[in-house]
């Protein structure tokens, strides 16, 4: 699974500062403890003089150091029942002086020993790529909990579907879409009038598939295809990849916020977007938003949603509300 490098750096950077906090609060605890009850501070340094023992007396004389690693084991045994017993006097644990990792999958290292990234670490990740989204979308706020679906009409007036039926299809395909998410499985068209709620859903998405500790990008379509134009144009001249345009193309999730818009002003070609789509990585999925998509687009998408308006509140001069336009 492919990692924004900068956000995983932050990421880490928050995992060491965490684990290097509890084993500061770990050696406050002790030093408390052994101020109040001395024998456990001695039995401490006893304890870790173990393998220097062990090792002196393996070497003394060049003789057999098994009875004496065994001797050692058994004095080892017998100071850590002292030691909880001494804590339970104190009415604490008696395993209350042992530094446990905090996560017992990878010893609080934030990858498995198979070079993968443990789940720990993957959190922080996720959250580090939230607080990055955030700066684009109100991702923070925005869920599919807080989703107000008693904004929709009951009123089917003579359409299949009542506005709120509509709505709830399409929040039920954006939901299965963010839950059931894997890399190289189906893309996402969004498409509707503005303000009918494409991009709240978009940071919906966004939010669940970033919280399962998979990648994301999200930005407008202009922006990101200048820089793949950009990129394209200076291929011959230039050794290194584009920055941004590599960090597209390596994430699980991209999210091209009212690409739709930008094709049909002429902002962004059609053409190059549907190289792309063609063209993408393997494992990259990708969600466009906007209005009026072309066959093209309908044909290339795997779920294909839209977000219909019968009746709009800004007809009446109600603002953008949050949970339903923004």
């Amino acid at each position: 699974m492919p990692y924004d490098g900068k956000i995983l750096s932050r990421a880490m950077a928050r995992f060491d500062e965490d684990k290097q906090r509890r084993a500061r609060q770990f050696r406050e605890r002790q030093q408390q403890l052994f101020a109040r009850e001395p024998e456990l501070a001695d039995i401490d340094r006893r304890l870790r003089g173990t393998m220097s023992q062990i090792i002196t007396r393996a070497l003394k004389g060049g003789r057999d150091p098994v009875p004496a690693i065994h001797a050692i084991r058994d004095e080892n045994l017998a100071l850590q029942r002292r030691r909880g017993e001494l804590l339970t006097a104190l009415g604490y644990p008696a395993d209350y002086l042992e530094e446990k990792p905090r996560c017992a999958r990878c010893g609080d290292a934030g990858f498995l020993p198979d070079g993968s990234m443990c789940a720990c670490l993957r959190s922080y990740y996720a959250r580090e790529q939230i607080a990055e989204l955030s700066h684009m979308l109100d991702i923070g706020s925005q869920s599919f909990d807080t989703f107000r679906l008693d904004y929709y009409s009951t009123d089917r007036g003579g359409l299949p579907r009542s506005p709120r039926e509509a709505a709830q299809r399409n929040l039920e395909i954006c939901q299965s879409f963010a839950r059931d998410f894997r890399p190289g499985k189906q893309n996402l068209l969004l498409f509707g009038a503005p303000g009918l709620g494409k991009t709240f859903l978009s940071a919906c998405i966004a939010r669940v598939v970033s919280e399962d500790g998979f990648s994301v990008v999200y930005d407008t379509a202009g922006h990101i295809f200048s820089q793949f134009e950009a990129a394209k144009f200076r291929r011959d001249d230039v050794d290194e990849p584009d920055e941004s345009v590599e960090r597209c193309m390596a994430c699980d999730l991209l999210i091209l916020d009212e690409i739709l818009a930008s094709c049909n002003y002429g902002m962004v070609r059609e053409t190059s977007v549907v190289e792309f789509l063609k063209n993408r990585p393997e494992k990259l999925e990708v969600v466009l938003t906007g209005r009026n998509p072309s066959e093209t687009f309908l044909e290339l998408a795997d779920y294909v949603s839209e977000i219909h308006m019968r009746r709009h509140p800004y007809e009446k001069g109600i603002p953008a509300r949050r949970g339903i336009e923004f």
